[in-house]
């Protein structure tokens, strides 16, 4: 199958070639030999019945300091190609919302990665609450007194941004905190959106499990594990990526929220699991494919693009 690519994503100059995911598809799609374009999400736009973009044609290699070579600049109708990715990083914020909304004026007849309608009303800290029986404690809330409350019943906790990313603004409160109250109110006066507290984990300290699910079905795991002292896990601060298996309880995870996945046209997403506990569901832009390609030979890409092929060739 030959297909016309679209990137949307950071600026691909950037990127780094042994971590980022996209770079990782991107390289697999012209291994198939699928052509590439690439633009920024701030050069989406729609005009007079079309959505359009501006970039231009790439073509990547594995060579630090030289991975990509670019074409011309060119304005492109996004009707033109066979699939787009939605794919640059949040902050999951109006900007990411409106790129959804104009995605879904040309998906599905040119197929849209993670499906933008889906992608827009299953942000990561909140797809979760669909399954309670299978997450920690969870409280969402603009109240302090709710907050205090959820503390006096849990005592540690982690209390971090609602539509953050990265492990930015992520904290763990302890239950003789003096600065919970100073915390809250910054959170509230730089935002209009609820903060999220969820129950801390102890056996964070061993890890946080990204597992990649590939058209709902888990292909492989890797383990995070924070920095010392550190309570987050995420690679973006420090984290360290460990070779490492799935256990029972997480298929069984993975077995109830995969038909959801599915159906829900999210062909790749990245859970995050600590202890069997599940705390995210990652749909806008999960990364981990890189590292697990590395661990334990799975090319998730491959997978990921067989599964995109096959939708394609069940839609004619």
């Amino acid at each position: 199958m030959s297909l016309y690519v679209a990137l949307q994503m950071d600026p691909v100059e950037h990127v780094s070639i042994d971590g980022d995911s996209t770079f990782r598809l991107g390289l697999e799609a012209e291994a198939r030999g699928y052509r590439l374009f690439q633009y920024t999400a701030d050069r989406l736009s729609y005009c007079e019945g079309r959505v359009m973009a501006r970039g231009r044609p790439v073509s990547l290699r594995r060579e630090q300091g030289n991975h990509v070579a670019f074409g011309d600049w060119f304005d492109v109708d996004l009707s033109e190609f066979d699939v787009v990715w939605l794919r640059q990083d949040p902050p999951f914020d109006m900007g990411y919302i409106t790129t959804t909304h104009l995605l879904d004026r040309v998906h599905p007849s040119t197929y849209v990665v993670n499906d933008p309608f889906w992608v827009r009303n299953s942000p990561e800290k909140l797809l979760v609450l669909d399954f309670p029986e299978l997450t920690p404690p969870t409280l969402i809330t603009r109240d302090l007194g709710q907050i205090r409350a959820f503390r006096e019943r849990h005592g540690d906790f982690i209390l971090k941004p609602l539509y953050g990313n990265g492990g930015v603004g992520i904290f763990h409160m302890r239950p003789d905190d003096p600065n919970l109250s100073s915390l809250v109110e910054t959170f509230l006066a730089n935002s209009r959106e609820p903060i999220i507290a969820q129950k801390y984990l102890p056996a964070v300290v061993r890890g946080d499990k990204r597992i990649i699910l590939v058209d709902g079905e888990p292909v492989g795991a890797i383990n995070r594990v924070p920095a010392q002292g550190e309570a987050r896990s995420n690679m973006h601060v420090g984290g360290r990526p460990e070779k490492i298996g799935l256990t029972k309880r997480e298929h069984e995870i993975c077995a109830q929220i995969g038909p959801v996945l599915r159906e829900k046209g999210l062909i790749f997403t990245g859970i995050d699991v600590i202890d069997g506990w599940l705390t995210e569901i990652n749909v806008t832009s999960p990364t981990g494919i890189q590292e697990l390609e590395r661990f334990d030979g799975v090319n998730a890409a491959a997978l990921i693009w067989d599964a995109i092929e096959r939708r394609l060739a069940e839609r004619g």
